[in-house]
C-alpha cells in the first residue's frame, strides 16, 4: 500500500522504549515529518534519542492526546489500565488508539476508553527500526475501514504489514516479537561454532549476521517453503546433511516451536492479569 499520509496527521506515542522507537523510525522513513510526531515518558532516559530524530518530547500523556489524533500506546501491559485511566477523558471520535502491549485485549482496551472509542492492536517486532520489520493489526469493534487502511499507509515502511483476527495477534508476539531473539540466539550459536573451530570471533558474528539476512530474503523473495530450500542446500552425504542430523538430535525444530507456544502462553497471561488489573 503506497497512499499519501495528510500532513495533518498528528502522531502521538505514549512510552519511549524500543517499540516505539522501532515504529518512529520506520515511520520517519516515509512521508511522516519529525514535527508531526510527539512523544511522552514519565522518565527522560529514553527520550534523547528521539530528540536526536528532531520529535519533541513531553512528560505528559494528556498533552500527547491533546495534540495527536493517531495515538499509539507503547507502555508495558500492566500499565495500560493506568494510562487509559489517565488519557480517556481527553479521547474523542477523532482519534484512533493503537496499542502496542502485548496481551492486552481489544475487549480491555475498548472497556478502558470512551464508548464507541476507534482502537486497534498492533503487533510490530524490533527489526521495524531498519524498515525490516513484522507488523500485524486486528481491528476494534468500532474502526472503519478507512481507519485500518490509514494506519496500513502510516506502517508500510516499517515493513510487511498484515491484518488479521485479534486472535492471532498472541501468536504473532511469540512468533515474530519473541522470535527476533529467538533468530538472535541462532545466529550466535552459528558464531560461537565457528569460532570454536578456530575463526576469528568478529568475522564469525558478521557471517553469521549475513547468512541470517541471506536466509531470510532468500525464504521471503522465492515463496518457496523452509523445506524446499533446506533441500537445495543438501547434497547427499555432504556437510549439510551431516549438521542438520546433529541439529535434530538436539531437538532443534521441538524447542523452537515449544518456544514460540511459551511465547504465545506468556502473551495471554500478560493480557488476563491486564484484565484483573482493569477492574481493580
Amino acid at each position: 500500500m503506497d497512499l499519501e499520509i495528510d500532513s495533518q496527521h498528528k502522531i502521538g506515542f505514549i512510552g519511549a522504549g524500543n517499540m516505539a522507537y522501532g515504529i518512529v523510525k520506520g515511520i520517519l522513513s516515509g512521508n511522516v515529518l519529525p514535527a508531526n510526531i510527539k512523544v511522552s515518558a514519565p522518565s527522560s532516559r529514553n527520550l534523547g534519542r528521539f530528540q536526536e530524530l528532531g520529535i519533541a518530547v513531553t512528560h505528559s500523556n494528556v498533552e500527547v492526546v491533546c495534540g495527536s489524533n493517531i495515538v499509539f500506546v507503547a507502555v508495558k501491559p500492566h500499565l495500560i489500565p493506568l494510562v487509559l485511566c489517565e488519557i480517556s477523558q481527553h479521547v474523542t471520535d477523532r482519534h484512533i488508539i493503537v496499542s502496542v502491549a502485548a496481551g492486552v485485549t481489544l475487549a480491555t482496551l475498548e472497556e478502558l476508553l470512551p464508548k464507541n472509542s476507534v482502537v486497534i492492536r498492533l503487533m510490530p517486532n524490533l527489526p521495524c527500526v531498519v524498515q525490516e520489520g513484522t507488523l500485524l493489526l486486528a481491528h476494534g469493534s468500532h474502526v472503519k475501514q478507512e481507519d485500518g487502511a490509514l494506519l496500513c499507509s502510516l506502517l508500510h515502511c516499517c515493513g510487511l504489514v498484515e491484518e488479521g483476527p485479534e486472535a492471532w495477534i498472541d501468536i504473532h508476539t511469540g512468533l515474530s516479537g519473541s522470535g527476533v531473539a529467538f533468530v538472535s540466539l541462532f545466529a550466535e550459536a552459528l558464531a560461537e561454532g565457528a569460532v570454536k573451530m578456530g575463526m576469528p570471533s568478529t568475522l564469525a558474528y558478521s557471517i553469521a549476521s549475513q547468512t541470517v539476512l541471506g536466509a531470510g530474503r532468500l525464504l521471503r523473495d522465492s515463496g518457496k517453503h523452509p523445506a524446499q530450500l533446506r533441500s537445495e542446500v543438501c547434497t547427499p552425504g555432504g556437510t549439510t546433511i551431516y549438521g542438520l542430523h546433529t541439529l535434530e538430535q538436539g531437538g532443534v525444530r521441538a524447542a523452537t516451536m515449544s518456544a514460540v507456544e511459551s511465547a504465545t502462553e506468556r502473551a495471554r497471561e500478560l493480557g488476563r492479569k491486564s484484565v484483573v488489573g482493569s477492574r481493580k
